[in-house]
């Protein structure tokens, strides 16, 4: 594929640093409109069936460049005029996430102790101490505290990690509005913007990549990726997977190497970050397969145990041993 710099139109004249200027791109016009200010509000017919079901957020690592620019009536070359990032801005509020409330530390490790098995373990703990058995009511306390604990810090280290992930949205974004190279806080993003980064910047936003030059970004929080992910403009089969998405650069990854030109897709709330830290905080608990099974075996041996209890202890009665023996054994 033929690469060329990028064109001079971009921005006025010096208002870009050298190594912006090198970032190279796909020329063919098809890919990048001259313009599509007052385009239509609908997006364009090839855009019919690259929507998830139920959604009708198209999936853009599917869509080129091109078609990405006429959803969002932007301009690479230009990006957004002040009154359409005002509008926008009023329309899709904000770019940060909203604030959730959270459970209390003192709430969340009382939580710990909610499962049918630690129940039965403080049940016993009551019952040994009421038999004067401090020994063994220590024992099983211990075993129930140290669960707790563990269960503790893995959810505490959850949670901060999804707050540091809402604190690694920069501040400011470089971007192109009305043809100029600005400097602007990064919670005023919108939709359309034309956002450009730079080796040593954090994503501010998803963005649509439409422009790269050996463009790396790290997205080890996001996707587990170890290593920076190279990244490219062409678009992608639908099914591609998040990590896989090589023409996207995802809020909060950092820009390891390179520079690259993208669109901003989805901002706050609505990115793919913000979704993840909607989804953990909103989640009373996460029932995966497993879990659902542990829980029901939980449930079964609970009953399972207070019958064979109870059986020992009537047989134990019956048979005239003592009452205290046989509940301390039962």
């Amino acid at each position: 594929m033929p690469f060329a710099p990028p064109h001079p139109s971009l921005l006025p004249k010096g208002s870009l640093s050298p190594l912006l200027r090198r970032i190279s791109m796909d020329p063919s016009p098809d890919r990048f409109p001259s313009s599509t200010k007052g385009a239509g509000a609908s997006a364009p017919p090839s855009l019919a069936g690259l929507s998830p079901e139920g959604s009708e957020v198209p999936l853009w690592h599917a869509l080129t460049a091109a078609e990405v620019a006429t959803y969002w009536r932007t301009d690479v070359e230009q990006g957004l005029s002040a009154a359409e990032v005002e509008q926008r801005q009023r329309r899709y509020g904000p770019n940060e996430w909203s604030r959730r409330r959270q459970r209390g530390p003192l709430l969340t490790f009382l939580l710990q102790f909610h499962q049918p098995l630690i129940y039965i373990l403080l049940a016993a703990t009551a019952v040994t101490l009421w038999l004067d058995e401090y020994l063994d009511a220590a024992v099983i306390f211990g075993v129930v505290l140290v669960n707790a604990i563990v269960g503790f810090i893995q959810e505490y280290r959850a949670t901060r990690a999804i707050e540091a992930l809402a604190q690694s949205i920069p501040e400011l974004a470089t971007v192109v509005r009305e043809g100029r190279k600005e400097r602007v806080a990064a919670r005023t993003l919108v939709p359309g913007d034309v956002v450009l980064l730079q080796s040593g910047d954090r994503v501010p936003a998803d963005l649509r990549l439409v422009r790269v030059r050996e463009l790396r970004t790290a997205e080890a929080a996001l996707t587990g990726e170890s290593t920076p992910v190279e990244k490219q403009t062409e678009p992608l089969p639908p099914e591609t997977l998040l990590a896989d998405r090589s023409n996207m650069a995802f809020a909060s990854s950092l820009v390891a190497y390179g520079q690259g030109v993208g669109i901003v897709v989805a901002t706050g709330d609505g990115t793919e970050v913000g979704r993840i830290a909607a989804a953990v905080a909103e989640a009373e608990e996460i029932a995966t397969p497993l879990t659902r099974r542990i829980a029901h075996f939980s449930r079964v041996l609970l009953v399972v145990i207070m019958s064979l209890a109870a059986v020992n202890l009537l047989v134990g009665v019956l048979r005239g041993l003592a009452e205290g023996e046989m509940f301390l054994t039962s």
